[in-house]
């Protein structure tokens, strides 16, 4: 991202832009507006992406992208303020005192129901291409059936040793995928 590269920016986009929408969606904004300020998030992130460090423990680009959301809601209500309002709607200010100052819950310590499955699952979609088959099946009997190593490494005509080093080899670039 920092030196630019389009492959790495839609692959962000691809795995993220699903979340920032949620998030702008928990924050009080209808379908339209989200996907708005959804724009506006990934350009601040293209804008600011080069001074995005993980020098402290806690730093994560996902915390630091859910400041950039959280920051461009409260925009978007600002610019609501003093305009009219369709009836039945409620008022801006208060809206902006509901956007929470952390992530949501799911974001700041684990998925809520769905939410981090969902965006592994688009990191596995995203590694899937580069990982040779036996290596994939050995990975996904392993982590996502649960089957015992033993039975896997008979299956594939591997070894259990090597079944455990497939699982960690497609982790290892799931992870990464998602740094």
């Amino acid at each position: 991202m920092k030196a630019r590269d389009q492959e790495a920016w839609t692959r962000l986009v691809g795995l993220y832009a699903p979340l920032v929408y949620d998030w702008c969606r928990q924050g009080g904004l209808q379908s339209e507006d989200a996907a708005d300020v959804g724009q506006e998030v990934f350009g601040a992130v293209a804008a600011k992406v080069a001074e995005f460090r993980h020098d402290q423990p806690g730093d994560s680009f996902r915390g630091w992208l859910w400041t950039i959301t959280r920051n461009k809601i409260r925009d978007h209500f600002r610019r609501l303020e003093g305009k009219a309002r369709a009836r039945g709607g409620t008022d801006a200010l208060d809206r902006l005192a509901k956007i929470p100052d952390a992530p949501p819950e799911s974001s700041a310590t684990g998925p809520r129901s769905g939410e981090g499955s969902e965006l592994e699952h688009r990191a596995m979609q995203l590694v899937r291409p580069a990982v040779e088959e036996r290596t994939w099946q050995a990975f996904w009997a392993l982590t996502v059936e649960g089957r015992a190593a033993a039975d896997v490494a008979d299956e594939l005509g591997m070894s259990v040793p090597a079944v455990y080093k497939a699982k960690y080899r497609v982790i290892r670039q799931i992870r990464s995928e998602l740094e």
